[in-house]
């Protein structure tokens, strides 16, 4: 009787099946290309809009799957939540007497981490978009809904929730988003310390 090695299956030196194989490299060309995009951050964003845009354009076209839209638009509020909200909520901080946000001048400085980062951010949002515009090919998606009273009902949940989002940064005094941050210039494009900018 042959034992398991000889009959040429669970070798150490087999090859993979094919098909495993076939998508492991998918996996790891896509995640070469997803590693890439990572500093490109307009070019990234741009790319998501334009793919929103052909997922609106298709949903007006076929006047339908609004269910799909208003699911989309509940996960997108949701992902805007988590990156507009700090890695670890000061109000749970304060009730467990950590460290908190700073809130004076005074106070050592702590640089704003996001809840959801802005790659993930996009990530998630791209591949929603994705999804959302792949179910609009399956008619099974495409429930008939009074598309008014999801839109006005989404609309009140988005209000409801950036209200929240806001008081919660007055209340911890933290700001999302790097607007007026200082920025310094490069060495090389420094003025030399006896030159003079007077333009007179």
């Amino acid at each position: 009787m042959e034992g398991v090695g000889s009959s040429g299956f669970g070798e150490a030196g087999d090859p993979p099946f094919p098909l495993a194989k076939w998508r492991d490299d998918i996996s790891r060309t896509f995640q070469f290309y997803l590693d890439r995009s990572t500093p490109h951050t307009l070019g990234r964003w741009v790319a998501t809009l334009a793919v929103a845009l052909i997922y609106v354009l298709r949903v007006y076209l076929l006047q339908g799957f609004y269910i799909v839209s208003y699911g989309l638009g509940i996960y997108l509020l949701n992902l805007l939540i988590g990156f507009l909200s700090p890695k670890v909520d000061p109000e749970l901080e304060a009730h467990n007497d950590g460290p908190t946000l700073p809130t004076r001048g005074s106070e050592d400085f702590k640089p704003f981490i996001r809840r959801l980062p802005e790659f993930k951010f996009w990530y998630a949002m791209t591949k929603a978009f994705l999804v959302a515009f792949a179910m609009t090919f399956f008619s099974v998606f495409d429930v008939p809904v009074f598309w008014p009273i999801l839109l006005c009902y989404w609309i009140v949940l988005f209000v409801l929730t950036m209200k929240r989002q806001i008081v919660h940064m007055i209340k911890y005094k933290y700001v999302p988003f790097d607007l007026g941050k200082k920025r310094y210039a490069r060495r090389g494009s420094s003025s030399k310390p006896g030159s003079s900018a007077r333009t007179d």
